[in-house]
């Protein structure tokens, strides 16, 4: 399973939102500097309301969502590189992760120290990226004086990984993440080993207090942050009140519904970020649905038809011999499996047919 990490300064709200998106309290959150030592890991539905969809026109009471993995990784602080804080114990749990939501503080409170002492979340976010950007920088410094040895005798694997080193350096001394430098599936496999922290793709969480969610897109942090992320870095911030949804967790449905009208919104955010999250971490859904149960299934962006069905079980891609496919729209047009059958609507579709997300499946194999 993929797993997205959760990263910050201290006292963002890190341990907070990772409660909020797990639904527990599995994670300390106190207001002094490196309450999260070692890392919480959770397991997380992805809300999907077209799971809902489906369960009326299957007529089942059993609905299974997708699933995705957070990681509450301990706060880090400027000379983190270096070794400062917990340095170097933070650097390598994000190395074991596959994608980062950096949690950035945008809202004012003097009861909660910021460990720089006031609140400014570009600067927050230049701290954390530069401390990632140093990591890198020496990961590739150490990693070139190794290979030098086989670049010398003519190594042609070592020649192509020191290339790939050599592009991405200038890079990053200049301040910009790995991420950027746009590397092919080849080059990235090169250098794979080094599990370049700024090479994972991030999306920024902008942390903002509960009576100021819904006028968030007023806040200045809040469209200082997107501005920023939006044309220096090339990602997107999802606006989110962590305390909120932490309130949620003790409440039922109705409960949460009736608090959250009362603050003048319908989600704290959460939901978007987690399927936010979903879709950084490349992964995709196709639904299985049948009066047994509606099942919502988990594929990375691109993989195939029997690449699909291997998901459910290895004999369905080994023995796979069709797919057949309706989307979800064309389904909920129809109303019914057996309408879409009549109207024509599903499709039989072979070994290189690249599953869409909403593809409702129903796979063919022997073996």
């Amino acid at each position: 399973m993929l797993r997205a990490g959760i990263v910050g300064l201290p006292n963002v709200g890190k341990s907070t939102l990772f409660n909020a998106v797990t639904r527990t309290r599995k994670a300390e959150a106190a207001n002094y500097p490196f309450c999260t030592i070692e890392p919480n890991v959770g397991v997380v539905t992805v809300p999907d309301p077209r799971l809902a969809v489906l369960q009326q026109i299957a007529k089942t009471d059993v609905v299974i969502p997708a699933v995705v993995e957070f990681v509450d990784i301990a706060g880090l602080v400027k000379g983190a590189s270096q070794g400062e804080g917990l340095g170097n114990t933070f650097l390598t749990h994000i190395r074991e992760v596959d994608a980062i939501v950096q949690v950035v503080r945008c809202f004012e409170d003097e009861d909660v120290h910021h460990v720089s002492g006031s609140v400014d979340p570009i600067r927050d976010i230049e701290v954390i990226n530069t401390e990632l950007i140093l990591a890198d920088l020496e990961s590739i410094r150490r990693r070139r004086e190794r290979l030098a040895k086989d670049v010398k005798r003519g190594d042609r694997s070592a020649v192509a990984e020191l290339a790939v080193l050599e592009k991405l350096e200038p890079l990053l001394d200049a301040g910009t993440p790995a991420i950027a430098a746009g590397l092919s599936d080849e080059e990235r496999a090169l250098v794979r080993g080094l599990f370049l922290l700024t090479d994972k793709p991030t999306i920024f969480a902008c942390n903002v207090r509960e009576d100021e969610l819904a006028s968030a897109d007023t806040n200045p942090y809040v469209q200082r942050v997107r501005e920023y992320v939006g044309t220096r870095l090339k990602s997107e911030a999802v606006v989110v009140s962590a305390k909120i949804e932490a309130d949620l967790i003790d409440l039922d449905p109705a409960e949460a519904a009736e608090y959250l009208s009362a603050l003048g919104v319908t989600e704290s955010g959460i939901e978007t970020l987690i399927r936010a999250v979903y879709h950084l971490l490349g992964l995709r859904t196709y639904f299985t649905a049948g009066e047994k149960e509606v099942r919502a299934w988990t594929i990375r962006a691109g993989d195939t038809a029997p690449k699909a069905a291997g998901v459910i079980h290895s004999d369905f891609e080994r023995g796979f011999i069709k797919a057949e496919t309706v989307s979800y729209d064309d389904l909920v047009a129809c109303g019914s499996i057996a309408a879409a059958r009549e109207k024509g609507l599903y499709r039989m579709e072979g070994k290189d047919y690249v599953v869409q997300d909403g593809d409702v499946m129903l796979f063919r194999f022997n073996v």
